[in-house]
């Protein structure tokens, strides 16, 4: 009987959310945990990768994040960014949050119309053939990404700002789930960290993504409840309520 749910996210801002329904359909508690923390690398640490970030006339972006940890280190290694650099967002979302540190024009921002698909973004980049690019990126990241770019014939250089590190557990809260539901590889590795004498037993995982599946199971882990795009469920929320009702 599953009566207690670690979810390891933050808790939604609203009552309205698809575990909000997991509670009214079946009873169980949802506790809301995140698992990790996003550490931006000091200006120390950064210069280790050898990068100088003026060298680049463009930056790929692949979130907000990113975007805050490349000005970040700029201003502490007292770089000025030049008026001139370009950036080429995810999403109009970052582009436009791009704002908050720079003089916004669309000719020095790109993003795709529609979708987050960098794919959209080639032909820009093919039409400026002289631009070098700057990848701000996660200790944890697509490599994907950075091969389509290569497979496209654009060089980029991965540049890692910012890295996902376990958060610690408080002491006084006991770790009794029924069920944990996780989202990334760094989130299973801080229930190693934070518990490295846990045995899964009857506790059910649910897991979000292929990566993260993999990396349950590559540490040994049973995988209970699965969801990933291409997968039945492309939602936890709802893989996890297709399991409730039939095991509940």
């Amino acid at each position: 009987m599953i009566k207690k749910i670690l979810i390891s996210q933050p808790k939604p801002l609203s009552d309205h959310n698809p575990y909000s329904r997991l509670t009214s359909q079946f009873g169980v508690e949802c506790d809301f945990h995140q698992l990790i923390r996003i550490e931006g690398l000091s200006a120390h640490d950064f210069r280790k990768q050898r990068i100088n970030p003026l060298d680049y006339s463009a930056v790929i972006l692949t979130s907000k994040l990113g975007a805050e940890h490349y000005f970040r280190l700029c201003e502490e290694m007292r770089l000025n960014v030049p008026d001139s650099m370009h950036y080429y967002c995810v999403s109009e979302q970052v582009g436009l949050y791009l704002q908050k540190y720079i003089q916004y024009r669309k000719r020095k921002v790109f993003f795709p119309e529609t979708g987050n698909r960098f794919e959209d973004l080639l032909p820009a980049m093919h039409r400026r053939p002289n631009e070098t690019y700057l990848m701000v990126l996660s200790d944890i990241h697509n490599q994907d990404l950075i091969n389509m770019f290569a497979e496209n014939n654009i060089e980029v250089t991965p540049a890692v700002m910012y890295r996902t590190v376990p958060s610690q557990w408080p002491q006084e809260k006991q770790f009794d789930y029924d069920m944990i539901a996780l989202f990334t590889p760094a989130g299973v590795n801080s229930v190693i960290t934070n518990f490295p004498e846990w045995k899964q037993g009857e506790t059910r995982i649910a897991a979000f993504g292929e990566s993260t599946i993999n990396a349950l199971r590559d540490a040994g882990f049973r995988v209970d409840i699965e969801a990933a795009p291409g997968r039945p469920f492309t939602s936890l929320p709802l893989a996890i309520a297709d399991y409730l009702e039939k095991n509940q």
